[in-house]
């Protein structure tokens, strides 16, 4: 099953839900897909 949850707060590409595992990371109330995520935490 796949579900669209939202919208990366970075770069605006879709993130869904897939077989109930989350396609992203929610951080303190933002939604951001795994490129962008990584990317903060390099630049930290």
């Amino acid at each position: 099953m796949k579900e669209l949850v939202g919208s990366c707060n970075e770069c605006g590409k879709e993130i869904y839900c897939l077989e109930g595992f989350l396609n992203g990371v929610s951080d303190h109330g933002k939604l951001l897909c795994f490129e962008c995520e990584k990317n903060t935490q390099e630049d930290s």
